[in-house]
C-alpha cells in the first residue's frame, strides 16, 4: 500500500472518529441534563421547551452521525474505490481538449453528489425539521429551490471552472497566485451581487414597515454612524419557523435582513438589540477580518495544490490512474477537509471571541437586558440546547454556549 494512502485512511478514521466521538458526547451531556432546566434559565424557559430542546439536539445529532458514515464511505468510493477515475474515464475519449473535458469531469461530480444528497435534504426539511414543528417548506418549494440552485450555479460556476483550469493549464508555475486572485475577484463580486441579484431568486423582499422598529432601528444606526442600503423583511416563513437576522453585501450595497419569524417573535425593543449585537460585528471588522482570514486560507491551498499537482504519488495514491489538473483539483477539494478537521477548534475560538465583542458592543449602544431577553426568545424558538457538551462546543459552536454568553452580557 502506497504511503500516502495509508496516511489518507489514517487520517480519515482519525477524523470520522474524533467527530463521531464528539457527536456522542453531545448527546450524553445534553440528556444528562435534560430532566431539569438550567437555574439561571428557569424563570424564562420552561421544563417542557427545554426538553424540546434536548430532544432536538439529539435528533440532529443522530442523524449528522449517519450522514458523516455515509459522507465517509462515499470519500472512498470516490477516491480508492475508483469513483473519480470512472468519471474521468467517461470523459477521456470524447474528444474535447483539457478544459471542455476538465470542466465535464467536475460538473459530473457535482451533478451526481447533488443526486445522491437529495434524499437526505428531503429527510432532513420533511421528517427531521417537520417532527419538531420547524418546516413550513413544502416538496414544490424544495425541487423549485433545488433548480434554481442548479441553474445558478452553471451560470455561474461553470465560467468559474473554466477560468480556474485554464490558469492551472496556461499560467505557468504561478498559476495559483493568478488562480487566487480570480477566486479573490469573484468573491467580492458575489459579496455584491448576492443580495441585489441572486437572494431575490429565492426568497421576497419587502421594505420595512414604518412603525417602532424602523424607528429604533434608523434611531440606532444614525447613533452608531452607520450606513445600510435599505432594512428589508425576509420570508423565512415560507420554508421554516426559525427566525434570524444579518448583514449582507459590502460598501454601499450592505442591507440589514430581518426574517419574518423574528420580527414576531421579538419585541421592538430586542430587535433593536440584536441588531447593535451585529452593528458590533461590523465596527470591530470582524467581516473584513473574516475575509482577509478567508483570502489567506485560500492562497495557502493553492500553493498546496500547486506542489502537489507535480506529485505522481498524490493522484496514484488516491485512486486516479493518470494526472490532470482538474482530477488534482477535485481529489484536492475532496480530500482537504481530512486533513483541516483539526483547525476547526481554532477558528470556533475566533469566532466566539467575536461574538463577546458584539454583544458589549450592544451593550454600550443598546441594552444588554434586552439582548438577554432576545437570546433566551431565540433559543426557546429555536429549540437551541442551553447544556452543550464543553468540548463538543469548542470544536463545533461559532456562537458561546448561552448560559457563557449571556453571563458575560450581565457584566457588561
Amino acid at each position: 500500500m502506497p504511503t500516502f494512502t495509508l496516511i489518507f485512511i489514517l487520517a480519515a478514521i482519525v477524523t470520522i472518529g474524533t467527530q463521531l466521538w464528539l457527536s456522542l458526547r453531545q448527546k450524553k451531556h445534553v440528556m444528562e441534563n435534560r430532566p431539569a432546566v438550567p437555574a439561571e434559565f428557569a424563570d424564562s424557559i420552561t421544563l417542557e421547551e427545554h426538553q424540546k430542546a434536548a430532544d432536538y439536539t439529539a435528533a440532529k445529532g443522530s442523524f449528522g452521525r449517519k450522514q458523516l458514515i455515509v459522507s465517509t464511505v462515499l470519500l472512498f468510493i470516490w477516491t480508492l474505490g475508483g469513483g473519480l477515475q470512472w468519471v474521468d474515464s467517461l470523459w477521456a475519449d470524447s474528444g474535447y481538449g483539457e478544459l471542455i473535458t476538465g470542466t465535464a469531469v467536475i460538473l459530473s461530480f457535482m451533478l451526481l453528489s447533488s443526486i445522491i444528497d437529495i434524499p437526505t435534504s428531503l429527510y432532513s426539511t420533511f421528517v427531521l425539521e417537520e417532527k419538531f414543528g420547524f418546516n413550513k417548506s413544502t416538496l414544490k418549494i424544495f425541487f423549485i429551490d433545488m433548480i434554481k440552485g442548479s441553474a445558478l450555479s452553471l451560470v455561474i460556476g461553470v465560467p468559474l471552472i473554466m477560468l480556474i483550469l485554464w490558469l492551472m493549464n496556461t499560467a505557468g508555475d504561478l498559476w495559483w497566485i493568478y488562480a487566487w486572485v480570480a477566486i479573490t475577484a469573484f468573491s467580492i463580486l458575489m459579496m455584491w451581487a448576492y443580495p441585489k441579484f441572486i437572494s431575490p431568486l429565492f426568497n421576497k423582499f419587502t421594505a420595512l414597515e414604518e412603525g417602532e422598529v424602523l424607528d429604533r432601528i434608523t434611531t440606532l444606526l444614525e447613533r452608531s454612524g452607520f450606513n445600510a442600503d435599505g432594512v428589508f423583511m425576509m420570508d423565512g416563513s415560507r420554508r421554516s419557523s426559525h427566525g434570524n437576522a444579518y448583514f449582507t453585501g459590502f460598501g454601499k450595497t450592505k442591507r440589514i435582513v430581518f426574517f419574518d419569524t423574528l420580527l414576531k417573535q421579538l419585541t421592538p425593543t430586542q430587535i433593536e438589540a440584536v441588531l447593535a449585537h451585529e452593528l458590533g460585528h461590523f465596527k470591530h471588522k470582524h467581516v473584513f477580518k473574516g475575509m482577509i482570514v478567508s483570502m489567506l486560507t485560500t492562497l495557502i491551498g493553492f500553493a498546496v495544490l500547486a506542489f502537489l499537482i507535480k506529485q505522481p504519488w498524490f493522484f496514484h495514491s488516491l485512486g486516479v490512474e493518470s494526472q490532470s489538473t482538474h482530477m488534482a483539483l477535485l481529489l484536492f477539494i475532496l480530500v482537504s477537509p481530512v486533513f483541516t478537521f483539526f483547525i476547526g477548534p481554532c477558528m470556533a475560538w475566533w469566532s466566539r471571541k467575536h461574538e463577546f465583542e458584539a454583544d458589549a458592543f450592544a451593550a454600550k449602544e443598546s441594552s444588554s437586558e434586552e439582548l438577554i431577553n432576545a437570546l433566551v426568545g431565540l433559543y426557546k424558538k429555536n429549540a437551541g440546547t442551553l447544556t452543550p457538551d464543553p468540548l463538543y462546543s469548542a470544536f463545533y459552536d461559532s456562537h458561546p454556549p448561552a448560559s457563557i454568553r449571556i453571563a458575560h452580557l450581565r457584566k457588561q
